[in-house]
């Protein structure tokens, strides 16, 4: 997995683990100490308060409570804690190792990601590696192990496709020489990235981020339940942790929570959120109006939360189709990308869901969600290869920071974790 001593990988994981001890302390100290500055300059202001005269004493209440508000957006989002260090911690520092960073780059948030990603894609990983790997043990692989290979893989619903690609992958390398149950493994996890790294390197952007300089408008499609509103919410935080000015567009006036749900959301990202509350608002109106806001303030990133559909619900594709010809018309210049949000617990379902809107609704992209806790991961596979559309993020948890760019690496890695 990684180009390090494998008899060497828990000591540098044990470095990196005592680097980041040490700087979680430091950071700890840093906020006592940032506190009490708060402290004592809100003591000073009060002071100051009592002198001056009435209009003096309202102008500075405006700016203590803009300085209270400025302080506390670090704190709408608890900071990730180190937890122990143990094999999700080694094996999560090994990944990030391999992909070329250094123990003084490993930050606790890369690690809590891994480790959520690991774990999320145990009851994939449960019903797939562990049992291909108790059937081949430190035997060769067969004919017979690459039908049960063959059965596994269909049911982590990797889909038809990308299993024949993989089988017939695997029949050739066989053909040429032996291999064992490890070196089986190695090849496996190579020709499931070639398959999920295909469309996304079709698409000439490895990595999903709003370009500076233009306005970004990024479209959530996908049926109700899948977790499109929560997954937008999420965005919105990498993306203004990210340091990118993000509006949201709440355009899903069909579904009567979705735009208090999205407020509560905008609220824990600090990004704000433009709405109607009219009844049956038009969608479209919503954008209008949010386009012509994101262009006053120069936003980066224009998120539209669209209402959840079917390619059989023709008046909701004509309304997204509405909401399109706005965005061509008020700025022609933009990127815009129209994202599917798919529910991995779905499996072949959710497959079927990016057929339809492939067909209907001129995707660019995937949001995986719910990884978290389901035996159907591999459904990423098959979205890939039988839909080509570039998975673009992907979700392991119900946290805001529980949201990450997808990284075909760590997503195999995570999914065919030995055990």
């Amino acid at each position: 997995m990684t180009n390090i001593d494998p008899d060497n990988s828990r000591e540098w994981a044990a470095q990196a683990y005592a680097l980041l001890k040490r700087r979680q302390e430091e950071q700890k100290q840093e906020l006592q100490k940032a506190e009490e500055q708060k402290k004592e300059l809100q003591k000073a202001e009060e002071q100051k308060q009592e002198l001056q005269k009435a209009e003096e004493q309202k102008q500075e209440l405006i700016d203590i409570t803009n300085k209270d508000k400025i302080i506390g957006q670090s704190k709408t989002v608890a900071a990730s804690e180190l937890g122990e260090f143990d094999d999700n911690f080694t094996w999560s520092a090994m990944v990030l190792a391999a992909q070329g960073k250094k123990i003084n780059q490993i930050s606790i948030d890369e690690i809590d990601w891994l480790t959520k990603l690991r774990r999320g894609l145990e009851e994939t990983r449960k019903g797939f590696v562990t049992e291909l790997l108790d059937k081949l043990g430190d035997d060769p692989l067969t004919p017979e192990s690459l039908d049960d290979l063959e059965t596994l893989l269909i049911r982590a619903d990797v889909g038809i496709d990308s299993t024949d690609k993989v089988i017939n992958s695997l029949r050739t390398k066989l053909n040429e020489e032996v291999l064992g149950g490890e070196a089986g493994i190695k090849f496996l996890k190579k020709e499931l990235k070639l398959i999920i790294d295909k469309p996304i390197k079709n698409s000439g952007t490895d990595l999903l981020v709003p370009q500076k300089g233009k306005l970004n408008v990024w479209l959530l499609v996908g049926v109700n339940g899948v977790g499109k509103t929560t997954t937008l919410g999420k965005l919105a935080y990498l993306s203004s942790k990210s340091n990118y000015k993000t509006l949201i567009a709440a355009a899903d006036t069909f579904r009567a929570a979705a735009v208090e749900q999205l407020k509560v959301w905008g609220d824990r990202s600090n990004v704000d959120v433009i709405s109607n509350q009219s009844k049956n608002a038009d969608p479209a109106a919503v954008v209008f109006d949010a386009i012509n806001s994101a262009k006053k303030r120069n936003v980066d990133l224009l998120l539209v939360d669209t209402a959840g559909r079917l390619q059989t619900k023709n008046n909701l594709m004509d309304e997204l189709a509405k909401i399109k010809k706005i965005i061509d018309k008020k700025v022609p210049d933009a990127i815009v990308e129209s994202l599917l949000v798919l529910d991995a617990s779905q499996g072949q379902n959710g497959l079927k869901q990016a057929k339809s809107f492939a067909k209907s609704a001129d995707l660019s992209g995937a949001i995986i969600t719910k990884l978290d806790g389901t035996s159907r991961g591999g459904v990423s596979l098959a979205v890939s290869e039988e839909v080509n559309l570039p998975i673009r993020f992907i979700g392991a948890g119900e946290g805001i920071k529980d949201l990450r760019p997808f990284n075909s690496f760590e997503f195999v890695e995570a999914m065919l974790a030995d055990k």
